[in-house]
């Protein structure tokens, strides 16, 4: 089995960010397939580290799904367009084989909002398609900011996992106690929200695992948190 991974070099002092690949036979042991990339931001629409604009380049998080007879990758990515704090977009790459990748435009367009949009995944949930991803106060932009806005596990409902996707709709699942969510499907066919525990009471961070949350669909066409923890978002 292939699998896709987040790498950095040392001698980039993990700045410049790459999606590498390993395989395994069993799930347990795991080989790394080469020290060469098997893709990483392209020019022609995401942004190179450059030192001023943002402190890292983006591409990381991979999110990989089947859909269409391909498979597609989802990464945390910058594009080259925008304003510096207002850049982030979800890559994207596909393959036929798991192992040749190529990269393609971003699924979302700069201007939502956001620095950047990390560990994305995307779900259909009752016949319904979402896309997830985090994004904390620090990394929203300045307009956000100065309107008191916060960050935390988001969603925003789409047409099709594909993309492409209108970040603009995005909602908050979370506040920022949790981040890195992920949605799971239990045996019955219900869906659950996991996360890990950002920050305590004292903006100590934590960094456990959550316990399941349930999620649904409100009447407003938004995913939420179903068991009235985070009602206060709406």
């Amino acid at each position: 089995m292939a699998d896709v991974l987040h790498r950095t070099s040392r001698a980039e002092k993990a700045i410049v960010q790459r999606v590498g690949l390993a395989t395994s036979p069993d799930l347990y042991t795991w080989t790394k397939a080469g020290a060469q990339a098997v893709c990483e931001a392209d020019a022609q629409w995401y942004e190179k580290f450059d030192g001023s604009s943002w402190p890292d380049e983006a591409w990381r998080d991979p999110w990989v799904f089947a859909d269409g007879g391909e498979w597609h990758m989802l990464v945390t990515a910058r594009s080259k367009d925008g304003a510096p704090d207002d850049r982030g977009v979800i890559g994207h790459a596909t393959s036929s084989d798991l192992e040749t990748w190529t990269v393609r435009p971003p699924l979302s367009q700069p201007g939502a909002g956001f620095g950047h949009l990390e560990v994305p995944q995307v779900a259909e949930i009752d016949g319904r398609h979402v896309l997830l991803f985090s994004s904390l106060h620090g990394e929203l932009t300045q307009a956000r900011r100065d309107a008191g806005e916060l960050g935390g596990v988001w969603s925003v409902p789409i047409d099709s996992p594909t993309g492409p996707y209108d970040i603009t709709r995005s909602t908050r699942l979370t506040d920022e106690s949790l981040y890195a969510g992920r949605l799971l499907q239990d045996r019955d066919g219900a869906w659950w929200l996991f996360a890990f525990h950002h920050v305590d009471g004292d903006g100590a961070f934590v960094g456990s695992l959550s316990d399941p949350f349930p999620v649904g669909w409100d009447a407003d066409g938004r995913l939420r948190v179903t068991d009235g923890r985070f009602d206060h978002l709406a």
